[in-house]
């Protein structure tokens, strides 16, 4: 069975660039267009993996990480921020509420890639 990952990305265009990315590495993708619908599909899918953007409509993404944090389904998956927030201060939220990584848009393939391999 394929490794699941969910991609929680509002923007159309990036959450078809990383689906076909992954899908080409034979990984299953789940897609959420907004906090509350990833919060939603994480909790009832656990998925093995989420890629997780900061600036979604409704909940952010640190709110969707804290909450994931916290439930029991949920808490151990890998989670990489994936964001064009790059500021250190939000670097150190994510980490601080125990995102796994961080990678900064725009990115090249080959590095979101091996980080995904790097945790499933």
């Amino acid at each position: 069975m394929a490794k699941q990952i969910l991609i929680i990305e509002d923007s159309p265009t990036v959450r078809s660039m990383v689906k076909e990315m992954v899908e080409e590495e034979r990984y299953e993708v789940v897609p959420a267009d907004s906090g509350e619908e990833g919060l939603k599909k994480a909790i009832e899918e656990e998925p093995d993996l989420i890629l997780l953007d900061i600036s979604l409509p409704g909940i952010d993404g640190f709110d969707v990480l804290h909450r994931l944090r916290r439930e029991p389904g949920t808490k151990s998956i890998p989670v990489i921020m994936l964001t064009s927030k790059g500021e250190s201060g939000h670097i150190f939220r994510a980490m601080e509420l125990k995102a796994n990584d961080y990678i900064i848009k725009p990115f090249q393939a080959e590095e979101l890639l091996n980080l995904i391999k790097k945790y499933i």
